[in-house]
């Protein structure tokens, strides 16, 4: 039964408990990658940037856990994939640390700077070579990420891979400083 005193152009009223409580559950829907649930809601009006307290939106919640699908629903929507969290991550730079080939693909053409970096220097490229996902780091330099980018510390993504002894990628960027 609907309330007669309420005209469907009016929104609806939340307490603030409430309204975090709802948030939270959009963080959920995108930790879960449910796209089809993203879509509806993103239709009716939700932020496509909604951050957590953590800094994190909607879309680096999709990427770092893979979730192909929610990551397209969310870019469709214009959901920015260069805001960075709390901690200056990127939605690009998760999903070359958790080696996500078609995560990173999907943010790469949805407009992700290839050279974008964390404040302390770090770009998506470093974070693939870190962790030696040898098929990031080279679709990432034929995007024109640039292998000999320095961090906020004068570290190479090289000399990353080598202190992380990511011995693949170690290999295949010492190729390119030749």
């Amino acid at each position: 039964m609907s309330d007669p005193t309420m005209t469907p152009s009016e929104p609806v009223r939340m307490t603030d408990d409430e309204a975090l409580e709802f948030a939270e559950q959009v963080f959920d829907v995108a930790r879960r990658g449910d796209a089809v649930m993203l879509d509806k809601l993103l239709e009716k009006g939700l932020t496509p940037n909604l951050r957590n307290h953590k800094g994190d939106t909607l879309l680096m919640l999709a990427s770092y856990h893979g979730h192909q699908d929610a990551v397209q629903v969310l870019l469709k929507h214009q959901a920015d994939p260069e805001i960075r969290n709390d901690n200056g991550q990127s939605p690009v730079a998760g999903a070359a640390f958790k080696g996500d080939m078609a995560v990173v693909k999907l943010l790469i053409e949805g407009g992700a700077d290839v050279e974008g970096a964390s404040a302390d220097g770090r770009t998506a490229l470093m974070m693939a070579a870190m962790f030696n996902r040898t098929e990031i780091v080279d679709y990432l330099i034929s995007k024109g990420a640039n292998p000999h980018v320095r961090d906020a510390k004068g570290v190479t993504p090289l000399a990353a891979a080598q202190t992380m002894g990511a011995a693949d990628t170690a290999a295949q960027l010492s190729k390119l400083a030749d």
